[in-house]
């Protein structure tokens, strides 16, 4: 078998004409473009989702050689948005009506050998089709063209058609064995004595773990089980991977082949939690979509792997949902690379259309599960129409079809509803209890309809408070708190899997949803992924990259009364040694964050004076230990209502220590505040194994400067 990717030279238009399907056709007025691919590039704001709803045309003109002859040869769209048809020669050869799916077309008895050839593939982007995501209004852009890659495979009469290997262990996971489920196509004027070979490769160093003796091919459809000793389990902090190549032979002549790269792991979830390799973790996510500024869906394999990075590597996350549809492969590809779990679902949003409608979507479950059951890093099917009401009979089908074709992994569905109808293995929530003063979460109890199930948050936040990069800095900060709030809240449920906060990064949605800009502001990054403050509380929860970084810009002037008000940390050091023009305030540690669920949660500054009081004024120590607090309490709380404690400190000042209200303004001039005075610089050290690892200083602007990270 050979693959040849098809990304350049193709001819567009956006607008579909019978006429240029056909090997005459006069395609000069069509634009050259190269794949991946959007039917029309969009302004980053401000504009209307009409603008790229269209049937438009793909057109590619090829010679296929004299060697094609006697093969079979296969075109593979990996995306295109959202129903497409294709021809060859102005022939209709087949139609795809999802444009989150991959599908495959014949081209053989079409092929003119030795001559040109004009391969034609209309795509409808319009909304108004009678198919999953569409029928009502959607929460996010849905964009068109072909967004993904195109490429053809020359396959002799007799192929592989599909290879699916999953794994199975002992229950103390002591022994291994892979279980390959092969499709072999068998031709049918020759009947020749078929084999299958299987090698197991080592998915880093490419050596030769393990080589079978080739079985024979009694029929079609053969399940191949073999042990395997010494192997090493696919982790999230130690993701190996494993290559099953699956060999078809003839004699000892290699017709095909088919590789595949997966990982031995055992995932599970359970009525207390989710379970990997029988250790419990707690699942910590965002969800994701698939798009960018400007471009839409059509971002190429760089791009891709880079959101993956992100969420792993930069947002701590262990897991991400694929909202509100199946992705790119070289997403999950590194998602599988990297040890960042998946949980994959069909696309659709609340609505639920007529049956042809829902025999649709159970066609794209099926083509999920077909496509995408290879990823080790797939924990779990969402099966049903994100927040979309109880329909038994038709979520029955969608489970069967999924156990059926995968009985290795669960599935779940993503419902807005408490205590719904629950065909599915997995009772997955959207919890929108938090508003700022809710709990984080609900109890399971009180949202799921069978406690012997697993219960999973599958969204938080999002619309309950969206925050964009240039909001004041008040409202930047209860955003990251929200988050943090959940978070915790989440890691203190013994029973909840775990969570997925609404969202990743902020995206492009309809006139029903988001700002009046036609854009959704409920991401933790903005639409180019850098980081809103909330990013850091993700941040945090990752060991790798120190992280270090203030809440407030220190700026008086940026608060209303000139009062910092709440002033956080957000580091993953052991401590944090904070200094005042070069002077020693305090040591900051995690015991002091009041997010005690969280390895490494926000922490509250509570000290601007450190004793510097005690050593530079003529107080006893106890005089300046109540004048210390009570300054650091209004640096925090602002002028205003005092509690009783602080009352009580003032009168005693008053009273007894004959202290003048000037007084007060004077030291907290001189100790907290910066009014008028000389600029404060603040520094920060974070410190992890004894060692400062990440150093971080405010003081005032005095010139404009850029900082790059540079990608790649």
């Amino acid at each position: 078998m050979r693959r040849i990717y098809w990304n350049e030279d193709w001819k567009f238009t956006p607008q579909d004409e019978p006429k240029l399907r056909e090997a005459d056709g006069d395609c000069s007025g069509m634009e050259t473009v190269r794949l991946p691919h959007t039917a029309k590039e969009l302004p980053f704001h401000y504009f209307d989702e009409s603008e790229y709803q269209m049937e438009c045309g793909y057109r590619k003109e090829f010679t296929a050689p004299l060697e094609w002859r006697g093969k079979r040869v296969f075109l593979t769209i990996e995306g295109a948005a959202h129903s497409s048809e294709v021809y060859l020669n102005g022939r209709k050869l087949s139609e795809h009506h999802c444009g989150y799916t991959s599908f495959t077309t014949e081209l053989t008895e079409q092929l003119v050998l030795e001559s040109k050839n004009v391969l034609y593939i209309r795509v409808d982007s319009r909304e108004s089709q009678n198919i999953p995501p569409f029928g009502f209004v959607v929460d996010y852009m849905t964009y068109g063209g072909i967004y993904r890659d195109v490429y053809l495979e020359i396959k002799e009469p007799e192929y592989l058609r599909d290879v699916f290997v999953k794994t199975e262990f002992s229950d103390d996971l002591s022994e291994a064995w892979t279980v390959s489920r092969i499709e072999v196509e068998k031709a049918e004027q020759e009947k020749r004595p078929l084999r299958i070979r299987q090698i197991l490769l080592d998915g880093s160093s490419g050596e030769t773990v393990r080589e079978w003796e080739p079985v024979p091919v009694s029929k079609e459809n053969l399940e191949i089980k073999e042990k395997v000793s010494g192997i090493r389990l696919w982790d999230l902090d130690s993701p190996n991977l494993y290559c099953l190549k699956t060999q078809l032979l003839c004699g000892d002549e290699l017709i095909d082949q088919k590789t595949v790269r997966f990982g031995f792991r055992k995932a599970e979830f359970r009525a207390d939690g989710f379970y990997l390799n029988q250790k419990k973790r707690k699942l910590r996510g965002l969800n994701r979509h698939q798009s960018y500024p400007y471009v839409g869906y059509a971002m190429p394999e760089s791009m891709q792997k880079r959101d993956a990075d992100i969420l792993k590597k930069e947002l701590g996350c262990n897991a991400v949902r694929t909202s509100h549809y199946p992705q790119s492969h070289y997403f999950i590809d590194r998602c599988d690379e990297i040890g960042l779990l998946v949980f994959m679902e069909i696309p659709g949003w609340q609505h639920i259309g007529d049956a042809k409608w829902k025999d649709q979507a159970v066609s794209n479950v099926k083509d999920m599960v077909r496509e995408y059951r290879n990823h080790t890093s797939i924990i779990l099917w969402g099966v049903r129409i994100n927040e979309s009401a109880d329909d038994d009979e038709f979520y029955q089908r969608t489970n069967e079809a999924a156990h059926a074709l995968d009985d290795s992994r669960q599935t779940g569905g993503v419902r807005a509803h408490k205590k719904s109808h629950l065909l599915e293995d997995v009772y997955t929530y959207n919890d929108f209890l938090h508003d700022g003063k809710a709990p984080g979460c609900d109890k399971k109890k009180s949202v799921t309809s069978d406690m012997g199930k697993a219960y999973l948050v599958s969204e938080y936040n999002g619309h309950m408070y969206p925050t964009k990069t240039f909001d004041d800095e008040e409202h930047r900060v209860e955003h990251a708190l929200r988050h943090a709030n959940v978070l915790d809240a989440v890691a203190q449920e013994e029973d909840i899997a775990g969570s997925f906060g609404w969202c990743m990064f902020d995206y492009n949605t309809h006139k029903d949803f988001g700002s009046g800009d036609r854009i959704c502001y409920h991401g933790v990054m903005d639409m180019f992924r850098n980081p809103k403050l909330a990013a850091l509380v993700y941040a945090c929860e990752q060991e790798e990259t120190p992280v270090l970084e203030l809440s407030s810009s220190m700026d008086i002037g940026e608060h209303p009364g000139c009062n910092r008000g709440f002033t956080y940390l957000f580091t993953n050091a052991d401590s944090v040694k904070m200094y005042k023009n070069d002077i020693f305030i305090k040591e900051y540690t995690h015991d002091g964050s009041p997010y005690r669920n969280l390895s490494h949660g926000p922490i509250l500054i509570d000290d601007f004076i450190g004793q510097e009081i005690h050593k530079h004024e003529d107080f006893t120590p106890k005089q300046a230990e109540m004048i210390t607090y009570a300054l650091n309490y209004t640096a925090t709380h602002g002028y205003g209502k005092y509690p009783p404690k602080i009352i009580g400190i003032a009168l005693k000042c008053l009273l007894f220590y004959r202290m003048h209200p000037t007084d007060a303004v004077r030291l907290y001039n001189k100790y907290v505040g910066d009014w008028g005075g000389a600029s404060t610089v603040y520094r920060f050290e974070a410190v992890k194994n004894g060692k400062v690892v990440k150093t971080l200083v405010k003081k005032p602007m005095t010139k404009m400067q850029l900082f790059l990270d540079v990608s790649s």
